[in-house]
């Protein structure tokens, strides 16, 4: 075996590891949230964990059991439709979930950290927090927890729905349907909160991970801010010839990429070179490759 297939596979089993370790921390978040919050204020969200916690309201039946039969249930339905990567990375999220969700709950039966109904929107914004918090660095790692993910991918390949209606649809079902337990308009409200919270915090943790800003920089000390970019921030600089509409002189345009912590040393740099440099700063959803995030 050469030393650079070594190599790589070292660093595969290397990425393997970091990315179950956060996948576990994820669902970790995840069912404390669930387990610590949700469920002793009776509140029911969209997805498969509303119908275990609604099971489990109705019927005693433990969300932990219910959370993985679900699952593996819907995937058996779909197996046809889904990849061989997503089955896998379900299964094992999917066990991750329920072992942690079937652990936690009698512990915080036994020792619960919140009075149930001395501040339930306060415990709905935490569970909510925590939830979306998971979710994210589960998503963000490759990781996957089922749910109605797998219903979603049916109805998206047998009835052109899309993905963000299909979902609306499926949570919104879930989340109404309790007032048939419950008969509370209230208790809709907060399972809809639950669901908002979560899906703000879950895209804040993916995407706040990969904020990157780009910079246009137009300066005749171009040299001496490329320099210094490249040997202190450690960026790199794409220089790029233009031309000046107005005074039809060629200018000469710097490009840079950099985290977003990093745009106000970047700020600090071109003020001191030249204070006169006409700088423009854009937010990137995401940079991929070198130095960046890998493409996944």
């Amino acid at each position: 075996m050469s030393n650079t297939t070594t190599v790589v596979n070292k660093s595969l089993v290397k990425s393997t590891a970091k990315d179950i370790f956060f996948i576990f921390f994820g669902i970790l978040l995840y069912a404390i949230g669930y387990t610590a919050y949700i469920l002793p204020e009776q509140v029911v969200m969209g997805g498969v964990s509303g119908i275990s916690a609604l099971l489990y309201y109705a019927f005693g039946i433990a969300p932990g059991i219910s959370i993985w039969v679900l699952n593996i249930t819907m995937l058996l339905i779909a197996l046809r439709a889904l990849t061989r990567q997503f089955i896998i990375r379900t299964i094992i999220g999917v066990s991750i979930m329920s072992l942690l969700v079937g652990a936690l709950q009698p512990v915080f039966q036994a020792y619960p950290i919140i009075t149930p109904g001395e501040d339930k929107f306060m415990h709905v914004l935490i569970g909510g927090a925590l939830g979306g918090a998971g979710l994210g660095i589960v998503f963000s790692h490759n990781g996957s927890t089922g749910g109605t993910d797998i219903i979603i991918a049916l109805l998206n390949k047998y009835f052109r729905m899309s993905f963000g209606r299909a979902m609306q649809f499926i949570d919104c079902t879930i989340i109404s349907s309790s007032w048939f337990l419950f008969h509370s308009v209230e208790t809709i409200v907060y399972g809809i909160a639950f669901t908002l919270i979560a899906s703000i915090v879950c895209d804040y943790v993916i995407n706040g991970t990969r904020q990157t800003v780009q910079f246009l920089i137009i300066s005749k000390k171009y040299v001496e801010i490329a320099d210094k970019i490249n040997n202190d921030v450690h960026r790199g600089v794409t220089l790029i010839q233009g031309q000046g509409w107005y005074s039809k002189q060629e200018v000469n345009v710097l490009i840079v990429l950099a985290r977003k912590y990093e745009s106000q040393e970047v700020f600090n740099y071109i003020k001191q070179i030249d204070p006169e440099a006409l700088v423009s700063q854009s937010f990137c959803q995401g940079v991929f490759g070198e130095g960046f995030d890998k493409i996944k």
